[in-house]
């Protein structure tokens, strides 16, 4: 029995009647004063700088794939009677001079991160009767305002990445009213491509780059050019064995300047090392107790040959491909070697990059055993940036408190949507809901962690959706906020397919979220520890059935908007919606059919035979999917690019067993039936309450949304409470709480709520967080911790108060499991 509330559906944000970026301002009716794009010319200064220039040759070719005609762009003096000015104040001379004579209002652009000013100037210079101004601050606050005009007129930032195709009009103009936009809400945005084994690397290796025969410059490039369509301004490049490091040709860190991408590295990479690819000494040697000058030497090179450029600077040290630390014994030892090779450190940048070293940009990753380190009391430079990574599976595990928060170097975030690591990866499909993205992120923000936000993205593909919704909120993040999970999928259906069809290609997404933040793609394996022998899931043949259901009618949902996709946008819709979301559905039908076989081939032989056959279909569906992913779609451009989990041997002890279809012929089990968990439970969704301190997050949970306590910024959420009246059959009823997996704030080590029945005092309850406990392995691949409140209730109509202690606690359910007979 589930008692759910009314109002679980999609609730889209009155935002999301408009596109994310396809607002008002650009459109194919003429108003007022408005500039007509056709007929327009492209003008920008020869002497601004590269990105510029990239930018603006992208710029005419977005809008030659709008309107049908390309503009033409020149560096000299206009021949028509309309413009398009891109520039940079104090390199463009026509922008200079429009601002000086006060013809352009620039206002306080002038120094400015990263913003830039769109507007409507008539008469701008001798000639011109009307011209549309795009004016940058700096370098990448043009380059950002080349592109969101591409995007106004339509031109998805997925346009070469996801083959979405801009919907043709014959004019486009742009409203005269002049707008502003940045600076951005976090600094330094961007991605860390990663795992790139099954892949970003054999498809750059074999289809889109074979002379180079790896990621080099002409992937590289498509992936830069992709960050400036989404106002992101950082990478963090591959570093796994099987691909060459970046720094290794020095191309890539010329092109990435000449793009105006700020290069980073990883938590385990210090000083734009890969050490994977670029450390030749061996790993023991790789310890500063014990080789300190030899690793001095390999740092003091990159920052030679680098430190002309815009990089950001990962400080610490970690082993040899995402490892521990080797060298300085316990933690009072590691603690003083940290500080001794930050140290050290620092002085090769004041020696290579800039004496003032406390002016670039360096950042320190408490990542695993490096964040018990920091907690030890680990002295980090306050002009360094503390970045607080998530628990791998989007949950942030720390972040600053009130006296971190006054660093001048101020704090980040690592977080991810694809990883490979204990207890299960998840490298395939990318489904970490949007609304735990927004609620995590949005707390990091709330707390002042706004200096550098990194995502792993992974391949890049098929995680999409996902890197656009982060870089989105890092730009502007109060807005994504407003929107909410469902009114970003509803806005990113309507920038990508058009209004059409958005309402019902969201609530596909929220859906096909909601069911895999239940257990994930690459999660359906149950078994806890590494190298532990899987087990049956806890589920019944009818629970697992329910399950199946959903996602059929999922599928059917997703059948009916797939024949309403226009022929120019199907390889997008496959690559974005389709793909990701029939193969999440056939991966349950494989497990949990082959588990149905486990069930019932002692009793119902015939019946588990069939359930066998129908696994073994969805096993070569989901082969035959990811044939045409890599075969077909787009005349074959990303053969290579996609993998189904697990897709080889590799990495055994942290990936779910490969399939095993159970023979036809098969009279035992593959698997010894695990005991059912959950029947008989009465489950009573948080969000059928609410009361003030208390806030509902849509799209996060597994009715449909969860209730947040308090605010994070306090101390203390207050004691704040939601009463649910339950009633209850005869019996005793055990009361056990379902808090989403998060981590306490305020430097608690358990999250803490309170509960009482009818009345009573309240009893206080706790779930202690540790990572890489059994807890915290069963909650990231269950989406859920179940705690016990001690409470047992007896059967009739009854009263539970859950009272928050700590902010930041995300109730997502009450659940009532039979105690017995009730002693009154």
């Amino acid at each position: 029995m589930r008692l759910t509330s009314l109002l679980a559906g999609l609730v889209a944000a009155v935002f999301a009647t408009t596109a994310w970026a396809q607002d008002a301002w650009v459109s194919d009716k003429r108003t007022p004063g408005a500039f007509p794009i056709a007929g327009a010319e492209i003008l920008y200064a020869k002497g601004d700088f590269p990105v510029v220039g990239l930018a603006v040759g992208d710029l005419r070719d977005d809008l030659g794939a709008v309107v049908g005609t390309s503009p033409s762009l020149s560096t000299g003096k206009p021949v028509g009677k309309t413009a398009i000015i891109v520039g940079t104040l104090g390199k463009n001379p026509l922008i200079d001079d429009l601002a000086h004579d006060g013809k352009l209002d620039v206002g306080d652009l002038r120094g400015a991160w990263e913003s830039f000013v769109i507007a409507v100037v008539d008469n701008p210079a001798p000639g011109l009767d009307k011209a549309l101004i795009i004016a940058g601050s700096d370098r990448r606050g043009t380059a950002f305002g080349a592109y969101e005009l591409s995007r106004a007129a339509g031109v998805s930032p997925w346009t070469w990445w996801a083959d979405v195709k801009p919907q043709r009009k014959k004019a486009l103009y742009v409203a005269a009213d002049a707008r502003r936009f940045g600076p951005p809400s976090v600094k330094y945005r961007g991605i860390f491509i990663n795992d790139e084994d099954w892949g970003l690397q054999p498809w750059a290796a074999k289809t889109f780059d074979p002379a180079y025969g790896d990621i080099g410059p002409k992937t590289y490039e498509k992936v830069f050019q992709l960050l400036l369509r989404l106002k992101a301004n950082t990478l963090w490049p591959a570093m796994h064995e099987v691909t060459r490091p970046f720094n290794a040709d020095p191309a890539n860190a010329a092109l990435a300047d000449r793009w105006g991408i700020v290069m980073g590295s990883s938590h385990a990479e210090p000083m734009l090392r890969n050490n994977v690819g670029e450390w030749k000494a061996g790993a023991d040697a790789f310890n500063y107790a014990a080789n300190p000058g030899g690793v001095l030497d390999y740092w003091r090179e990159r920052t030679k040959t680098n430190g002309g450029y815009e990089n950001i600077y990962t400080l610490g040290m970690r082993g040899i491909h995402d490892s521990g630390m080797v060298g300085g014994g316990d933690i009072d030892g590691q603690r003083a070697l940290l500080e001794k090779i930050i140290t050290d450190q620092r002085g090769l940048i004041g020696q290579h990059v800039d004496p003032k070293v406390e002016t670039v940009p360096q950042v320190f990753t408490a990542y695993k055993e490096v964040l018990d380190i920091y907690r030890s009391g680990l002295k980090v430079p306050d002009d360094v940036t503390l970045v607080w990574p998530d628990d791998n599976f989007g949950y942030i595990r720390q972040l600053p408190n009130a006296q971190e928060r006054k660093r001048p170097g101020g704090s980040g975030v690592y977080y991810h949507l694809s990883y490979l690591g204990a207890p299960l990866s998840h490298l395939w499909l990318s489904t970490v809901p949007l609304a735990l993205v927004i609620e995590e992120m949005g707390r990091a923000w709330d707390l002042d962690a706004r200096k550098l936000w990194v995502v792993n993205v992974g391949d890049i593909k098929p995680a999409e959706l996902g890197t656009q919704l982060f870089l989105d909120m890092a730009w502007d993040v109060e807005r994504v906020r407003g929107l909410g999970a469902h009114g970003y999928e509803q806005a990113f259906a309507r920038e990508t397919f058009g209004p059409g069809q958005a309402k019902a290609i969201a609530a596909i997404l929220a859906e096909h979220h909601q069911l895999n933040f239940e257990r994930k793609p690459e999660h359906l394996q149950w078994f806890w520890g590494r190298n532990a022998t899987p087990r049956s899931s806890p589920l019944s043949v009818e629970q697992a059935n329910a399950r199946l259901a959903r996602f059929d009618a999922l599928v059917a949902k997703l059948d009916a908007e797939a024949a309403r996709i226009p022929a120019q946008q199907r390889d997008a819709w496959f690559e974005l919606v389709d793909y990701p979301v029939r193969a999440a559905a056939l991966a349950n039908h494989r497990f949990f059919d082959a588990e149905a076989f486990d069930r019932l081939i002692g009793e119902r032989p015939d019946e588990a035979r069939a359930r066998a056959a129908k696994a073994r279909a969805a096993d070569a569906q989901i082969a035959a999917l990811t044939r045409r992913f890599n075969d077909e779609i787009a005349s074959g451009k990303w053969r290579g690019i996609m993998s189904v989990e697990p897709a080889d041997g590799s990495w055994t002890s942290f990936r779910q067993r490969p399939f095993a279809a159970p023979a036809t012929d098969a009279t035992a089990p593959r698997l010894a039936p695990a005991p059912v968990e959950d029947e008989g439970l009465i489950v009573v969704e948080a969000e059928t309450a609410g009361g003030k301190g208390w806030r509902r997050i849509d799209g996060l949970g597994r009715g449909g949304a969860s209730m947040a306590a308090g605010d994070v910024r306090e101390a203390s959420s207050g004691g704040a409470a939601l009463d649910y009246a339950v009633k209850l059959p005869a019996g005793a009823w055990a009361l056990d709480l379902d808090l989403l997996p998060t981590f306490p704030l305020n430097g608690q080590t358990a999250l803490r709520l309170a509960v009482g029945v009818d009345g009573g005092a309240p009893v206080a309850v706790a779930a202690p967080r540790k990572v890489g406990d059994k807890a915290w392995a069963q909650g990231v691949t269950d989406g859920r911790l179940r705690v016990g409140s001690g409470l047992t209730l007896c059967g009739g109509e009854r009263t539970v108060r859950v009272s928050s202690v700590d902010p930041g606690v995300v109730l997502d359910a009450l659940v009532l499991r039979p105690a017995g007979a009730c002693a009154r």
